[in-house]
């Protein structure tokens, strides 16, 4: 199978995660098709045939967790559950382990346990003497009732005797078949050797054979899982990550000396073993009673894991308990559901299973220790009463989990708080028209440098993704324009004269790639606004330019369509610096300055940016604005001087704060920049009290973006992007974007 770390999946739809699967070989075509029909992976009619009196099938959620990595072996984890946090946490938990290496887990020959109760018997000693000398002949006669298994190499490994004393004093002895089932659980198999050696026995050696079954406690196929976590993937702060690994290392402590907790303890490692073996078609039940029984093996009812301290200071883990799964048998060839799961786990043998099924124990336990010494474990179930308020609220799936997170952050869990949310987050949500486009052009926000970047000093910008897209088909009468999101409708013929606005921009586009022979039809979809300082004209020549090539079968490189696009801003705005297109092209964060020999600087973040998009009441005029702040600095060169040397400044201070992640140094000079561009004249009464909003909602920095005069605000608020949103949105402003 191929790399399991799958970035972001829990925030993709459930279309778009089956096509994840798809591509990366976890799913074949067919399977792909069972998951996106949405009916259930059992048919009623398979059912029917799997036990008695069937009226219907129950569904349960079956997810996925990314990020396993188990004796060097990537796998995907199936896993059926209803509890929420567990994929979450099993998943986040194998991220940690697999910076170190991942798990080794070690699994014995998978042995299965059949048991024959033998009463009657007067002198145990004896009679267990009379058994080991047939023990051999024994084998062997068992062996013959099973030729394939033993074809496949499996088969009867050996013969135990036990003696018991039971209650009021009278012997028996029980007999212990070691069965290698292969690659099946092996339930039936064992119970059928078990019942046709009964009467052998007391044919060799007397007594009264009574009860003759399997034993669930599967200790012949233990399972060990190892892995260790450093500090520094515990937490940042060296001394919380020395409290949490204490934490845990004092938690299994716990569990080891008091059944009361080791019974709960135990219980969350089984919520991942138990959900994998559901997945693929096992006996969970099996699975849970040869765990917990095993667990009392001691004497005492006792944690199955191990976490202490290793010489290295690192968090070291163990997970010791019997599994023995199958991959095949009857009631997996009937359940499609099964073969799914066992599909997307990728394993090839019960060996294969049970080891995979240790990691995510082991895996699970840790996540739920980690919660309990950190954050506590209600934030899972607060999970689980977010979910449900949200769906009641009839949250669309799209924004679905984007609303329970808020809610939760926010702390009002409320039918009320979703419904607020719902609009917040439905208005910045990319439509589904424009998420799968590839060739889809991105906006910008400017972070610092706006009107300063236009006088040669560094602006720093950010992709707003998938802004807009064009698509061109063969059309009857000139060149028909819609852009329904801009209210724009337009008709004309290619190469007419006084063109302006949209109609300019698409005739230069003709013009320069050689097309104003063709009738066309231009569609265009938009998410950002016009005339908002969003960067909507030049994502607008980027989409055009992209859906020309495309139709008139022209191969253009980046390079080629922002070269073109550049053109296309000087209808616009006259002399622009070339920032917005580059943005709208490449759709990276970028250190930009005009006339820099060896391009602009690309920026990487670590991770999304909390950064809350919203626009204001009025349009702002780009062109107009900066040749304002032209006049005004060609009548006070030394003052605006100044000022642009300023916003350089932060634009180059921010570049660090925003790599460092340092949101507070970040926000600061937003506030800085603001303060500067409103000093040069570019802000007004509605962005004003905008980034008043903002700041007394919870953000850190709030500024005007793009060229002013009215357009948008951009806010920095770790921790309070919703609050902020909401708070703006109440104000009656439009949320564009939230987080970048």
């Amino acid at each position: 199978m191929s790399d399991s770390r799958i970035s972001g999946l829990y925030r993709k739809s459930i279309s778009e995660r089956i096509e994840v699967l798809r591509e990366r070989g976890y799913l074949d075509s067919k399977m792909s098709a069972m998951l996106s029909g949405g009916q259930p992976l059992l048919p009623v009619r398979n059912a029917d045939h799997m036990i008695e009196n069937v009226v219907g099938v129950f569904g349960l959620p079956l997810g996925v967790a990314p990020n396993f990595l188990v004796n060097g072996q990537d796998y995907l984890v199936p896993m059926v559950v209803e509890e929420p946090s567990i994929v979450a946490g099993v998943s986040g938990a194998a991220k940690l382990f697999r910076d170190s290496g991942g798990f080794t887990v070690t699994g014995s020959e998978p042995v299965l346990i059949g048991q024959i109760q033998v009463s009657d018997v007067a002198a145990p000693d004896q009679y267990i003497q009379r058994l080991e000398t047939a023990k051999s002949a024994l084998i062997e006669f068992a062996n013959k009732l099973q030729p394939s298994l033993v074809a496949r190499g499996g088969g009867v490994r050996g013969i135990e005797f036990l003696q018991h004393e039971l209650e009021g004093g009278e012997p028996i002895v029980v007999v212990h078949l070691h069965v290698d089932t292969r690659d099946a659980m092996g339930a039936n198999v064992v119970n059928t050797l078990c019942e046709a050696l009964g009467p052998e026995i007391e044919r060799v050696a007397g007594g009264r054979v009574g009860l003759r079954i399997l034993s669930n406690l599967a200790d012949a196929s233990l399972v060990i899982a190892r892995g260790n976590v450093p500090l520094s993937a515990l937490d940042a702060n060296a001394d919380t990550a020395l409290a949490i690994r204490d934490g845990i290392v004092r938690a299994n402590r716990f569990a080891l000396a008091d059944p009361y907790r080791a019974a709960t303890h135990n219980k969350g490692i089984m919520n991942g073993i138990d959900a994998v073996a559901i997945a693929t078609g096992n006996d969970w039940r099996a699975i849970e009673a040869g765990a917990h029984a095993y667990a009392a093996t001691k004497g005492r009812y006792r944690a199955l894991t191990d976490w202490f301290v290793g010489d290295a200071g690192d968090l070291c883990g163990e997970l010791k308990l019997p599994l023995k799964p199958g991959i095949v048998g009857g009631s997996l060839q009937s359940n499609p559901g099964a073969s799914l799961g066992l599909a997307i786990s990728g394993v090839t043998s019960s060996t294969e299973l049970a080891e995979l099924m240790g990691a995510v124990g082991l895996a699970q336990n840790f996540a739920a220790l980690k919660a309990l010494v950190s954050s506590g474990i209600q934030k899972g179930h607060m999970r689980l009463h977010a979910r449900s308020v949200a769906a009641s609220a009839g949250i669309p799936d799209e924004i679905f989990t984007d609303v329970v997170d808020a809610m939760i952050e926010s702390g009002e869990i409320k039918i009320r708080k979703a419904k607020e949310l719902k609009v917040v987050h439905a208005s910045s949500t990319v439509p589904q028209l424009l998420r799968d486009r590839d060739d889809a052009a991105a906006g910008k926000v400017i972070l610092f440098g706006e009107h300063a970047v236009v006088h040669d000093r560094h602006a720093l910008a950010i992709p707003i993704d998938r802004a807009v897209a064009a698509d061109i088909e063969e059309g009857q009468h000139g060149v028909r324009l819609a852009i329904a999101d801009w209210g724009i409708q337009q008709q004309w013929s290619a190469g007419s004269t006084g063109l302006d606005g949209a109609a300019a921009i698409v005739d230069l586009i003709l013009r320069e790639l050689g097309c104003t022979t063709r009738d066309i039809d231009l569609t265009v979809n938009a998410r950002i606004p016009l005339g908002m300082g969003l960067g909507s004209s030049a994502a607008f020549a980027v989409a055009v330019i992209r859906a020309a090539a495309k139709f008139i079968k022209m191969s253009l490189t980046n390079a080629d369509v922002n070269e073109l696009a550049l053109k296309c801003e000087t209808i616009t705005h006259g002399t622009p610096s070339g920032i917005d297109n580059h943005v709208a092209t490449f759709a990276k964060p970028i250190l930009f300055r005009k006339g820099n020999a060896s391009g602009p600087t690309v920026v990487h973040l670590d991770e999304p940016l909390p950064l809350v998009v919203a626009a204001s009441h009025t349009r702002g005029n780009t062109k107009s604005l900066v040749s304002g702040v032209r006049g005004r600095y060609e009548n006070n060169k030394a003052l605006y001087t100044g000022i642009f040397n300023s916003i350089d400044e932060v634009a180059l201070a921010g570049v660090e704060a925003l790599e460092a992640s340092d949101y507070g140094r970040l926000g600061e000079l937003m506030n800085v920049c603001h303060g500067l561009l409103s000093a040069i004249g570019v802000s007004s009464p509605d962005l004003e009290q905008m980034t008043g909003i903002a700041r007394s909602a919870g953000a850190v920095g709030a500024k005007l973006t793009g060229a002013g005069g009215g357009g948008s605000i951009i806010a920095l608020c770790p921790g309070k992007t919703d609050a902020v949103s909401c708070a703006l949105v109440n104000a009656g402003y439009t949320i564009i974007q939230i987080r970048i």
